[in-house]
């Protein structure tokens, strides 16, 4: 069966995808999360934490057989792995994540979308290098939908996320375009608006584009779906040489 690298989003950790692996391997595929540098047990100091840093941790835990699935800002370090070692990746699923332009950050992505959903919702650091989620915010953006113990769960282990990595634009080519892709739009979500995560999703072939009722954690609100459908999208991969999407300009 299929080998998931599940990379998390802003201020979350490997932590988040707990109830996602068991039901991944219930229908016999490995998955394995990592955390980003500066997040979970990751050293790294939000001072050091690059773009291309998050990358290598990416392409540090692939194989040519995995296929990554990035959640919300996790749509750009899986974004840069695949345009640095195009063959060292199966395939890159979008979950309720930015998708990459060629050429602009995640925060030039996040400008554009029809709606600001999270300026009010987070403080940055003193040094102005990381920001946190206001804790009274957390639920309503993230979690509204997930049973009552995600959010106290959730709240001992939200970290700081590095501003840096989320300013620095990507410039993609050929290498990602030739990537699989698939994208999951989370129609209840209160962070990145439903409507922008469909204009994304044109991004990847329409028989690659999926969609869940569900808040910005799915993870969370629906793990049991959601492995049903990365299940399917392993299953209907194009093989190798198959048609692919063209990146975003």
């Amino acid at each position: 069966m299929a080998d998931f690298l599940l990379v998390h989003g802003s201020c979350h950790g490997a932590w988040c995808w707990r109830d996602l692996i068991p039901e991944l391997a219930a229908l016999g595929h490995t998955a394995r999360a990592i955390d980003m540098p500066s997040h979970g047990a990751d050293p790294t100091p939000v001072s050091e934490v690059t773009l291309q840093g998050c990358r290598d941790a990416v392409l540090k835990a692939c194989s040519p057989q995995t296929i990554v699935v990035g959640h919300s800002w996790g749509g750009y370090p899986i974004s840069a792995a695949a345009e640095a070692q195009p063959t060292r990746i199966r395939a890159l699923v979008y979950l309720c994540a930015y998708l990459p332009k060629d050429g602009m950050s995640m925060i030039e992505m996040r400008r554009q979308s029809p709606r600001q959903t999270i300026g009010d919702a987070v403080d940055k650091s003193a040094d102005g290098l990381s920001y946190t989620v206001k804790p009274e915010r957390v639920q309503d953006l993230f979690y509204h939908d997930c049973p009552a113990e995600t959010v106290p769960y959730a709240l001992s282990r939200l970290c700081p996320q590095a501003i840096a990595p989320q300013d620095t634009p990507l410039p993609l080519s050929d290498a990602f375009a030739r990537v699989s892709k698939a994208y999951i739009q989370a129609t209840n979500d209160r962070t990145i608006p439903p409507e922008y995560q469909k204009q994304m999703s044109f991004g990847v072939p329409e028989a690659m584009r999926h969609s869940i009722d569900s808040s910005h954690s799915p993870f969370f609100s629906h793990p049991g779906q959601l492995a049903e459908i990365l299940d399917s999208i392993a299953i209907d991969l194009p093989h190798e040489g198959g048609a692919q999407a063209t990146f975003q300009r």
